[in-house]
């Protein structure tokens, strides 16, 4: 017997997925998650088996690739992932592994090369994942052929690489087309990552999510994001004012006029589109509420676009506006600890300390993602407590929170092969 398979055999994981299953299934749906799932390292790997080795994930921007060579890396779990542009160009995506001996191929995070070199004994590779040279070492009867990179599903979409290391991914197609829509104003080939930062959070990956998913906690801990942030995302939120229906309505009118989209755009519980507007006589998420770049993003003219904001779970949320946009990802590292990045991107051609103040740009996200992960941190102490329970989301508040823990259950449970929840039968967890 295959020695490999023999040790695949007896799944050490295999009783923590039942109980997951089990506790995914019996749980109140309007209650934060049992304990283990914020704490278990053993669920955690069910976490990285299940979602982020199986659900279609943001792996970067077109921009940040926009010639025939450049390409990036990146890390989900244990697996180095490289996205490269190729001829044509064309995106590809391949696990950054030589078939040789396994070493990793680009040790950079972002880079251009003519060819994929292995540092170790010089495998090359075509941009399209072909071997081209392994060394006349392999000997006459070497198939090249057969040791061709392997490749990750990939899928790109205004602006957006998405890619899936499943071997069936769930359907997008649907969400992408939308995508391509609403971000066609920002001509997304033509922009360029001006501040990038990378913030390390003690904290479970899913309460990073819950935090993102509910403005409850604003108030008493965004000052500089309420400078600018209405935190309604519809009109049809109960808590949402008439003076806000009637701002919502006056801002419409103005970017109908100039063919803007802005209509709310859900596929499931999964994916969300909607532009809403900034306080009034605010433009941008700065800490004065004014321009961040002078030089607007593709054919917008008029600064006043509010933020177009969008969700895809299972870890990214974003803010588009008129001068520049905000794209977040969020990567699990281990049971208690999670990576967030913050990427601000502006037109290509605009100059720095001219257009521009990169520190004036990312003020209020920085002072916001670093309050974020204080409060994520905090949460995890508590959790990491004996005395925690499962405790009641607010169904107004919270109802954001409880959509995110909805999906996150049904994707789990379908991806575990176990029987819905009862409380999910009619939630569209797709």
């Amino acid at each position: 017997m295959d020695v490999t398979a023999t040790l695949s055999l007896g799944d050490p994981l295999e009783p923590a997925r039942k109980a997951t299953a089990e506790m995914l299934q019996t749980r109140e749906r309007t209650y934060s998650l049992p304990q283990p799932f914020y704490t278990d390292e053993r669920l955690f790997q069910i976490d990285m088996q299940e979602i982020f080795h199986k659900e279609w994930l943001i792996a970067g921007m077109t921009c940040e690739i926009p010639a025939k060579g450049n390409y990036i890396t990146l890390q989900i779990g244990k697996n180095p992932i490289i996205v490269v542009r190729g001829a044509e160009g064309k995106v590809h995506a391949f696990h950054n592994v030589c078939r040789h001996r396994g070493s990793r191929l680009c040790v950079s995070e972002k880079g251009k090369v003519a060819k994929l070199v292995c540092p170790y004994h010089q495998w090359t590779y075509e941009l399209d994942g072909r071997l081209l040279f392994a060394g006349t070492e392999m000997g006459a009867d070497f198939d090249m052929n057969q040791y061709g990179l392997k490749p990750v599903n990939v899928k790109v979409a205004g602006g957006y690489i998405f890619i899936s290391l499943a071997e069936n991914p769930p359907a997008i197609d649907e969400f992408l087309a939308t995508l391509d829509h609403y971000m066609e104003p920002y001509d997304m080939e033509n922009t360029k990552v001006a501040v990038q930062t990378t913030l390390m959070e003690k904290a479970n990956w899913k309460l990073v999510l819950e935090n993102n998913r509910e403005c409850y906690h604003c108030n008493g801990s965004h000052p500089e994001l309420l400078q600018t942030l209405l935190e309604w995302d519809d009109t049809n939120d109960p808590r949402a004012s008439q003076e806000f229906k009637d701002h919502v309505a006056a801002s419409a009118a103005a970017w109908e006029a100039e063919k803007i989209p802005y209509l709310h755009k859900s596929h499931g519980l999964r994916n969300r589109i909607v532009r809403m507007p900034l306080l009034k006589g605010t433009v941008s998420m700065t800490m004065d509420g004014k321009q961040a770049c002078q030089k607007l993003m593709g054919r917008i003219k008029n600064p006043d676009l509010g933020s177009m904001r969008i969700l895809h779970l299972p870890h990214s949320w974003n803010h588009c506006m008129g001068d520049h946009m905000i794209v977040f990802t969020v990567w699990p590292i281990s049971a208690q600890e999670t990576m967030v990045t913050t990427k601000w991107l502006v037109h290509k051609d605009a100059v720095e300390g001219v257009d521009y103040n990169p520190e004036n740009m990312r003020k209020v996200w920085d002072a916001t993602n670093d309050q974020d992960r204080r409060l994520a941190e905090e949460n995890q102490r508590g959790i990491n407590s004996t005395a925690y329970q499962p405790g009641p989301y607010s169904k107004t508040y919270e109802f954001g929170v409880v959509n995110f823990i909805d999906w996150y259950s049904g994707r789990v449970l379908n991806n575990l092969g176990a029987e819905p929840a009862p409380y999910l039968k009619e939630v569209q967890a797709q």
